[in-house]
């Protein structure tokens, strides 16, 4: 069920696209076997479905922000929305750790979020792990880290290919780009 509610969801999202639609597929159009690849891992998160999807939709927001992809916080913000999280949780993204929005849960995702989007990556997460697999199975952290690092790679992607935001949260609350702490 969670698969069908979260096609659904960015089936909207992609229908509400109003302006610079067609972006990201005509530069991948010029390599079809990225556009299959990259078809293929997003296909393959949107099914995978162990995991809460607001806890999903936190954490690409929240990696959307630190790399500050503004498609990817268009798109994530609508997402987000949808899934169910609050303007408040969309606002205080920057302000996380202090912010009491979030559950413990979600800060740590938050957290895991935050320490994969760093340039150079965080090389010391086994103690954020072990605290998350103490409410996470293996199976939904698993699939957490593929989501945080694909959105690491689809948020870096867009911005190099100069994708720019669609109009998909026009009229929300849209996440803001964040300038990571060094």
């Amino acid at each position: 069920m969670r698969a069908i509610t979260r096609t659904r969801h960015y089936a909207r999202a992609l229908a509400d696209a109003r302006r610079h639609r067609t972006d990201l597929l005509g530069w991948l159009i010029r390599r079809p076997w990225l556009l299959i690849g990259t078809g293929t891992y997003e296909t393959a998160l949107l099914l995978s479905n162990r995991l809460d999807p607001r806890l999903k939709e936190l954490a690409e927001l929240k990696t959307a922000g630190l790399i500050g992809c503004e498609f990817c916080l268009d798109i994530g913000s609508a997402l987000a929305h949808s899934s169910g999280l609050t303007e408040r949780q969309i606002t205080d993204l920057p302000a996380y750790t202090t912010s009491d929005a979030y559950t413990d849960q979600e800060k740590l995702v938050l957290a895991l979020a935050e320490a994969m989007a760093h340039t150079p990556a965080a090389l010391d997460l086994e103690d954020l792990r072990t605290r998350l697999l103490t409410s996470l199975s293996k199976t939904q952290y698993a699939e957490l880290a593929a989501a945080i690092a694909w959105e690491n790679q689809r948020a870096r992607l867009n911005q190099a290919l100069g994708v720019r935001p669609t109009g998909m949260a026009d009229g929300m609350t849209c996440a803001l780009p964040q300038r990571p702490e060094h």
